[in-house]
């Protein structure tokens, strides 16, 4: 069911490219991902450095049969002759190292939300705008919100039929949106219930299993969180639309893979069975819409899964030219380690890296 997501990388002087790559944030839940990310897809590296704070240098973790060690991140010349270097260590860290990172001509995927909305510095989600992340004037790329990847992966088929106008969506999101601590405090906390125990609340506003949490981030202004305004305000960037998404995202006792409710209103009336087949022929997306043997997309079978799972489509009995649909994905994968990862393999198919 799995669509091949692999780009074709191209050979470089007769000879498999070979890089140098770094990843700066090696220790965290995305950097770890970065890791099978890479072995998984083959990725053309020559020599792969990992950076990390001076808490987690000196650890060391194996790619590829080989032991490597983390350096502590500084601003030096570390990252003379890097090609690639996959950041995500947070927004301070990202906007304080960013000139020593890109210095030497290192291109900067960063996954965190610092560069994201800065005119100078594409947001790219390979499947809906690739050729963005070709015009780079500070050297530095930024991936998406992991929320506004997956859904704009979905939207795009949509919008090859007719253009969006509004997105009403309402998010499901994992632990795993909080970092491997977060995951590791939803599986503590369902121990403690079960033996009795009050359980520890430190990464989440209050106790996340057996609950949801109608808050993901900070209220801004308006009473969106930034999390919601962040599917706003990218969606916009990304698709190079006047769309309007107006978002609700909410904490949900999963530990990887979130999930969302989509409604949309098009310029036209698109049928349930044409977005059928707009995704299932969509990159980047697998269809899973069959209600007669309830079959559909959940957390629970597409965590570690590469592709947006799509399903539950259906026409919006308030708004004729409205539809309504469902889709998972991994939040690691797709909505972090993964999209960055797909950027420099388009990099590298337009020719754009060595």
């Amino acid at each position: 069911m799995q669509k091949n997501c692999t780009f074709a990388l191209p050979k470089h002087k007769n000879e498999k490219l070979k890089m140098k790559v770094a990843i700066v944030g090696a220790s965290g839940a995305v950097g770890q991902e970065f890791l099978r990310v890479l072995e998984e897809r083959n990725f053309p590296i020559d020599e792969l450095l990992l950076f990390g704070s001076s808490r987690s240098a000196g650890t060391t973790y194996t790619f590829r049969g080989k032991e490597i060690t983390v350096r502590e991140l500084k601003h030096n010349d570390d990252f003379k002759g890097v090609d690639i270097a996959f950041t995500s260590a947070g927004g301070d860290t990202s906007r304080e190292y960013a000139e020593t990172i890109t210095r030497h001509g290192a291109v900067m995927i960063d996954n965190s939300s610092a560069f994201r909305m800065d005119n100078d510095v594409p947001l790219v989600v390979p499947e809906v705008n690739g050729d963005d992340a070709l015009v780079r004037p500070r050297g530095i790329i930024a991936n998406p919100n992991c929320t506004t990847i997956q859904m704009v992966v979905a939207l795009k088929a949509i919008e090859n039929l007719s253009h969006i106008t509004r997105v009403h969506v309402a998010t499901y999101q994992a632990a795993s949106g909080a970092g491997a601590t977060a995951m590791a405090e939803l599986q503590h906390q369902f121990e403690q219930l079960i033996n009795g125990e009050k359980p520890t609340v430190e990464k989440f506003y209050y106790q996340l299993a057996y609950n949801l949490i109608p808050q993901v981030d900070v209220f801004t202004d308006n009473l969106y969180t930034k999390e919601e305004m962040k599917m706003y305000h990218e969606t916009r960037k990304i698709m190079h639309s006047d769309i309007k998404v107006s978002a609700m995202c909410v904490r949900v006792p999963v530990l990887r893979a979130h999930s969302e409710a989509v409604w949309v209103e098009t310029e036209r009336h698109i049928s349930v069975e044409e977005a059928r087949q707009a995704f299932a022929a969509a990159e980047g997306v697998v269809l899973q819409d069959n209600p007669e043997e309830k079959s559909y997309p959940m957390p629970l079978d597409k965590a570690n899964e590469d592709p947006v799972y799509v399903g539950r489509i259906r026409e919006d009995i308030t708004n004729p030219n409205g539809l309504t649909f469902w889709l998972v994905s991994d939040q690691i994968k797709k909505g972090a380690a993964l999209n960055a990862v797909q950027i420099a393999e388009y990099l590298i198919k337009k020719g754009d890296i060595k």
